[in-house]
């Protein structure tokens, strides 16, 4: 055996797997850097998954949105919207409806609302990590759970921030007799083609084009260049994991607009 042909040994250093690595960014740099270099941001996240601060304040900003809208239009007409717009409810007689929207318009009802989002926005962050946690590995990457936690609050956090920053300047722009209150709680910022559609005459096609909006792509390529870099899989790969659940979660909302 010829032991000068022999190839040089790997340095161990290049060995080592980067998630071993420590991480080249605090969390606070990372939540700024995710706006102008996803890409270094998420492989960092390879190294060390954080998540905490980015999803502190995509709650707070959520939060501060409802709050506000809330506050500025009144709970009990917000449930009023709510009520008189659902097929579910719209034959009743009126004062059932009147009955149903002193109930659920009450001050209790109000505060137990503003509590339960931040629950529920953190049980998304953990259910959409699970989601891309699994989806990663059956395609053959190697992310942690944490990992797959950290791609879905990150890529939710730009968008977030700046939809719901414009939604503020809207409603604080916006009088209230010009707000559709029955069809403006997920956002008054229309950034979709939904924006053409009248979801009172066309509540099914309204729900399916005002999903593919500027925001969510934006979130959907966050992403896919997080599981490229987090789980280490290819492109198509990554975009198949993200894709999947966002087209169920469009499902849900057209069967949604269709039935109720």
């Amino acid at each position: 055996m010829d032991v000068d042909n022999l190839p040089e040994p790997e340095p161990i250093a290049r060995r080592k797997d980067e998630a071993e690595e420590p991480p080249q960014m605090s969390e606070a740099a990372s939540v700024g850097n995710v706006f102008i270099e996803p890409g270094n941001v998420f492989a960092d996240m390879r190294r060390k998954p954080r998540f905490l601060l980015a999803g502190l304040i995509v709650i707070l900003s959520v939060a501060a949105f409802q709050i506000a809208f809330i506050e500025k239009i009144g709970f009990k007409e917000v449930v009023k919207a709510r009520i008189e717009s659902s097929k579910r409810t719209q034959e009743l007689p009126s004062d059932q409806k009147a009955q149903i929207i002193d109930q659920q318009g009450s001050d209790l009802f109000k505060y137990v609302t503003y509590g339960a989002t931040p629950v529920v926005v953190a049980i998304i962050f953990l259910l959409g990590g699970l989601v891309y946690f699994l989806g990663a590995n059956a395609m053959g990457g190697s992310a942690k759970f944490f990992g797959g936690v950290s791609v879905w609050v990150y890529s939710s956090l730009p968008p977030a921030i700046i939809f719901l920053l414009g939604n503020i300047l809207v409603l604080f722009l916006k009088n209230v007799d010009d707000i559709d209150l029955a069809h403006s709680q997920g956002g008054l910022l229309k950034a979709n083609l939904g924006l053409f559609i009248d979801p009172n005459t066309s509540p099914v096609l309204s729900a399916f084009l005002s999903t593919f909006d500027i925001f969510a792509i934006w979130g959907w390529i966050l992403a896919a260049i997080g599981l490229q870099k987090v789980a280490k899989i290819s492109s198509g790969a990554a975009w198949a994991v993200v894709l999947i659940p966002a087209v169920i979660g469009v499902a849900f909302k057209v069967v949604g607009a269709l039935f109720f």
